[in-house]
């Protein structure tokens, strides 16, 4: 299974997120460390994952997903359910 980070920016005002998290957080083990900021463990793809979630969000909104499988990583003040959950996934 790859660790995935997805980001995103929904640049209109008022958008409804709701749509969107309920995708991500269906893709697998997931951690949400910061605002527009994901981390899941799925066996989707880079790809496959960003041609499903760019059905919830519109043509002028901004969606990363990179593979951050076995990469290192600093924090400060993170939740400790989210630095837990990062350093027993990644």
């Amino acid at each position: 299974m790859a660790a995935l980070m997805i980001g995103y920016d929904l640049n209109r005002p008022g958008q409804n997120y709701t749509a969107l998290i309920k995708e991500i957080k269906a893709l697998g083990s997931w951690c949400h460390p910061l605002e527009s900021t994901w981390v899941v463990k799925t066996t989707k793809s880079v790809s496959q994952v960003r041609d499903t979630l760019k059905n919830y969000v519109d043509g002028n909104d901004e969606l990363l997903v990179m593979d951050v499988t076995g990469t290192s990583w600093a924090s400060y003040n993170l939740d400790q359910r989210v630095a837990e959950w990062l350093k027993a996934n990644l």
